[in-house]
């Protein structure tokens, strides 16, 4: 049954609410707990046990940080990185454009500087040398280092390892493995397919700070100290974001620690990419996801390929805020090519129909850099996996986004090895191809029908979850604070969503372009502001502003509004439907 009935909101879709199982087990831990129903009710949700709710709400890496010798490889690979260090060896960092790689680079980069090494970064142009290591650029390495690292990338890169002749090579990655892995000193990777899963949500620059652990505790064997660690769960915490990595277990205490470190703004790169964001307060998840993520994403999609790794690993305030504006200018630049790629391949989309296992579309000329986050934006549409390819000449290169509980990147390394691909590989979530243009129709038809075999395509619109009801007057800065506890929220732990039930809509305006600022009560006299960004790019805008004295349930999330010195509490607006009886 329909959470208040909603069959079909306003933006059509059906709220869900809490299982009978769920709201026996909020209840229950409410009476072991004495915490507050709504939170009780999202770690419920969550499936944490009444009696380690305490602990779930205060999580410490100690307690969580896996063995990092757990990891095939790894001592070995911690190893030879110390020896490099030792020996005052010549070290390159090869990493991936994104912001995965460019916080990998970024963590070897200061450890190595603040043992007194500079290391060479190399990061390769998404348009020109396409993901990962190439030949040309590892056998260039080879030439004048003694040990490459490739961080976010290497794992099926054979052939260009086997290119990088006179220097040892060390992989820390997290993409799926093949079958045999390159011939280097090591491999680490939670993802390769000798190893059991239990690490697998790890991102790469989680794989290198485990690493990085692993050389400290050989450090220590030795009776030599090495960095901080701690002081770089920053980076972590922001790669662990910004590349859809579930937040659970110890991703969690990494992204909570991490936003406490960012918090005390003590790295350059971070602080001027907060203040070119016009970030005014401490970080929250979601501000590394939609806010810093994009930003140093930038250079790699549009621009400079390294400019966001060379942001993150810089200690000069003045470069630094340089960058950052650098990169706030190319994110802007970015935001407008992606419009118009996404207009283009929802069209196109929508006229092959939104309705199969698999939602794609192919165009001339579209920017590579772009087609992720478009990708990104007809998955979340249809809630369905999603491929977009800008096609140059007879070849397309093409990144998609997949749904929960459907593995992209294995299908399309499937795809890869039975031909219809030049390549392709990835991650559960998140993966990339490149395409001949004339297998693309029969290479998009496989890879549909392997992905409808893991029940991809048999739902519409995604449900909207709601963990419970909430009355405005019980909407308060002290209840967002308690639900922040179990935080942090993102890729597998979805933030609270409540549900305001036979609201009174007492201000409803538009505001900037296209979003709707309200006001609504409960008739008691207690009034919750809300806004909901991009309310007029649907029907929901027009119909809250025309309210005509009419009632709506309203949903969305709480969070906390500072204006002039004061905290209020606020519903960022995501979905509204007429109360039933009107």
């Amino acid at each position: 049954m329909a959470y208040l009935g909603v069959e079909h909101s306003l933006t059509g879709r059906r709220w869900v609410g809490p299982s009978v199982e769920q709201e026996r087990h909020a209840e229950a831990m409410v009476q072991l707990t004495q915490l507050p129903r709504a939170l009780c009710g999202v770690l419920a949700r969550l499936g944490v046990p009444a009696e380690e709710a305490a602990e779930y709400l205060e999580p410490k890496l100690r307690d969580l940080l896996p063995d990092p010798r757990s990891l095939k490889d790894m001592e070995v690979a911690a190893g030879r990185f110390l020896q490099a260090v030792k020996r005052r060896e010549r070290i390159a960092v090869f990493a991936d454009y994104d912001v995965d790689g460019g916080t990998s680079a970024a963590l070897l980069i200061d450890w190595l500087r603040q043992m007194g090494l500079r290391a060479t970064l190399y990061v390769p142009d998404r348009i020109d040398e396409g993901y990962g290591p190439n030949d040309e650029a590892m056998a260039q390495l080879a030439r004048d280092h003694d040990l490459i690292v490739c961080v976010d990338c290497g794992t099926l890169s054979h052939g260009p390892i086997a290119a990088a002749k006179g220097a040892d090579v060390v992989v820390l990655d997290h993409h799926l493995g093949g079958e045999t892995l390159p011939d280097c000193v090591a491999v680490v990777n939670p993802n390769r397919q000798d190893e059991d899963g239990a690490l697998a949500h790890l991102c790469a620059a989680a794989v290198v700070f485990l690493m990085l652990v692993e050389a400290g505790r050989q450090m220590r064997a030795d009776g030599a100290q090495g960095p901080d660690l701690m002081a770089m769960l920053d980076l972590v915490a922001l790669a662990t974001v910004a590349d859809v990595a579930p937040l659970k277990g110890v991703n969690r205490a990494l992204v909570q620690q991490g936003l406490k470190v960012m918090g005390r703004r003590a790295r350059p790169g971070l602080v001027a990419l907060s203040d070119v964001a016009r970030l005014e307060s401490a970080p929250a998840a979601y501000h590394l996801g939609y806010v810093l993520g994009p930003r140093v994403n930038a250079g790699g999609r549009i621009g400079q390929a390294d400019l966001g790794a060379r942001l993150l690993s810089c200690d000069n305030p003045h470069e630094a805020q340089a960058m950052a504006e650098r990169l706030d200018m190319l994110n802007t630049e970015r935001r407008e090519i992606e419009a118009a790629v996404r207009a283009a391949a929802l069209a196109q989309a929508e006229e092959r129909g939104l309705d199969a296992p698999l939602v794609w579309a192919a165009g001339e000329g579209w920017h590579p850099g772009v087609v992720g986050i478009v990708a990104s934006r007809l998955k979340e549409q249809t809630n369905r996996p999603a491929i977009v390819i800008g096609l140059d000449g007879d070849e397309g290169k093409g990144s998609g986004r997949s749904v929960n509980g459907v593995d992209l990147g294995a299908a399309i390394q499937r795809l890869a090895a039975e031909g219809l691909l030049i390549k392709g590989g990835g991650h559960r979530m998140a993966a990339g191809l490149t395409v001949a243009k004339d297998q693309l129709d029969a290479a998009m038809e496989r890879l549909s029908a392997l992905l409808e075999k893991q029940g991809a395509g048999q739902g519409g619109p995604a449900d909207l979850r709601v963990d419970g009801m909430l009355m405005p007057g019980a909407a308060s800065v002290e209840l967002v604070e308690q639900l922040e506890r179990a935080g942090p929220y993102g890729q597998g732990a979805p933030g609270p969503r409540f549900a305001i039930a036979d609201a009174r809509i007492a201000f409803a305006k538009q505001v900037g372009s296209g979003h709707l600022k309200i006001s609504c009560d409960d008739g008691l006299g207690k009034r919750l502001e809300g806004i909901c960004f991009g309310a007029f790019d649907g029907p929901m805008g027009q119909a809250l502003v025309n309210h005509g004295g009419a009632r709506f349930h309203l949903a969305g999330r709480l969070d906390i509004n500072e204006w002039g010195g004061r905290k209020t509490a606020q519903l960022r607006l995501e979905d509204a439907a007429p109360a039933q009886g009107d």
